[in-house]
C-alpha cells in the first residue's frame, strides 16, 4: 500500500533551501519515492491559515517512507533543513485499491 509524505514548508534561507531541495530529491528517488506535488500553487477552499508551500511525495509503502526519513543520506539533508526552512511534515497511509 502506498504512503504519502506531505510537507508544508516556509523558506527561511533561499540558498540553503535550494541545497536542501536538491539533496532531498536525490534521496527520495533513491528510496523509491516520487513527487506528486512540489511547490505549485495552493489554494485554501475551507479553513485557516493560508497555505504555505506544499510538497507531496509518494513512496511504495509506509515502511519505505520511514526508511527514507531515517536514512543517513536524508540525514545530510536534514542538517540543511534546520536553517533553510520551517516545516510541518506528515506521513499518511494510502488506500488499498478495491
Amino acid at each position: 500500500m502506498p504512503a504519502y509524505v506531505i510537507s508544508e514548508v516556509e523558506m527561511r534561507d533561499p540558498e540553503g533551501f535550494e541545497a536542501y531541495r536538491a539533496l532531498a530529491a536525490k534521496t527520495i528517488a533513491q528510496y523509491g519515492g516520487r513527487y506528486l506535488a512540489r511547490g505549485g500553487a495552493a489554494e485554501v477552499v475551507e479553513g485557516d491559515p493560508p497555505p504555505k508551500t506544499i510538497i507531496v511525495v509518494e513512496f511504495p509503502s509506509m515502511a519505505r517512507a520511514r526508511e527514507w526519513y531515517a536514512s543517513p543520506e536524508y540525514g545530510e539533508a536534514l542538517k540543511l533543513r534546520r536553517t533553510a526552512l520551517e516545516r510541518r511534515l506528515m506521513f499518511v497511509e494510502g488506500m488499498v485499491p478495491d
